[in-house]
């Protein structure tokens, strides 16, 4: 008797509980398949039941999913699965095949910097460009002629587009430089309202080397900044002749004509300066062509 009881003590006990356990667990057909796969004995396997049971639940999900939406693993696009090295059980999150689909597919944001550009402009494309309005013919046009012919290392005048507010500039813009960037064409895009207004921010000399040295540069809505001389004069004006100089191709979007854009320039609280802003159009004009597009609202 006490013999028995011994026997039902420590680790005999823990032993019959991990059998249990494990045998209850390969019910789950989904769990066989896991384990399997692990090619361990029974003997490796049953101490880590609870973790495998975890990882059958995921991929279980996996089996039935049919979106990255729907995903409801605890790491959306991924599957916590076991894997064993040198003999050893290990787990890890890996990649569903929908996850890899789209890191596939976004591949080419590694050769972009964005700066404070919203997500529709990221993921801007070409196929995506609304094409029913005529009066957005010619700035299409000039896109796609450049698409074909720019080459990086080579020097290119970009273009200062200019029209109403929410007629797709921005967006036009992006997808032609997400499709150079899928050649691996480095480029940057920066909201120059917002990115000004992190002047003072510690990482803004880095963000602005960034921007003054990328061979392609959208600088989005300019003219819609509040202007002060000194963000006009130390940042936008050595900005604009750096890239003049060492002929790197520079893209602008705004509200305002070239003409409007000189008289926004001229004005900050220290008075109106038109030689300055002056200044600052002709650096524009020598890096982009201009183009007028007149289109229909479509953020509404």
């Amino acid at each position: 008797m006490e013999a028995l009881k011994k026997s039902l003590n420590g680790k005999d006990i823990v032993k019959i509980d991990l059998d249990k356990e494990y045998e209850e667990a390969l019910k789950n057909p989904v769990f066989q398949e896991i384990v399997k796969k692990t090619r361990l004995s029974k003997d490796e396997l049953k101490n880590y039941t609870s973790s495998l049971e975890d990882a059958a639940l995921e991929y279980g999900h996996c089996l039935e999913c049919k979106n990255l939406l729907d995903c409801p693993n605890r790491m959306r696009g991924h599957v916590y699965f076991p894997r064993v090295q040198k003999g050893i059980l290990d787990f890890e999150y890996k990649p569903c095949a929908f996850q890899k689909k789209l890191e596939k597919e976004t591949l080419y944001q590694r050769n972009v910097a964005y700066f404070s550009v919203p997500k529709t402009l990221q993921e801007a494309s070409m196929n995506s460009i609304f094409k029913k309005d005529k009066s957005r013919f010619d700035a299409i046009l000039w896109i796609g002629d450049f698409l074909k012919k720019y080459e990086e290392g080579n020097s290119y005048k970009g273009l200062y587009l200019f029209g109403n507010f929410g007629c797709g500039k921005s967006y036009l813009i992006a997808a032609l430089f997400n499709e150079l960037a899928k050649k691996n064409c480095r480029s940057a895009m920066v909201f120059w309202p917002e990115f000004l207004r992190q002047a003072f921010y510690d990482d803004f000399k880095d963000k602005f080397e960034v921007i003054k040295k990328v061979p392609l540069l959208l600088i989005d809505d300019i003219g819609a900044e509040n202007v002060t001389a000194w963000t006009r004069d130390e940042i936008l004006c050595p900005l604009l002749q750096y890239r003049m100089e060492e002929g790197l191709t520079t893209f602008f979007t705004s509200n305002l004509s070239l003409e409007e854009l000189e008289e926004h320039l001229s004005v900050s609280k220290s008075g109106v300066e038109k030689i300055k802003a002056g200044r600052i159009v002709s650096r524009v004009k020598q890096l982009a062509e201009p183009l007028n597009m007149i289109s229909k609202n479509l953020r509404k």
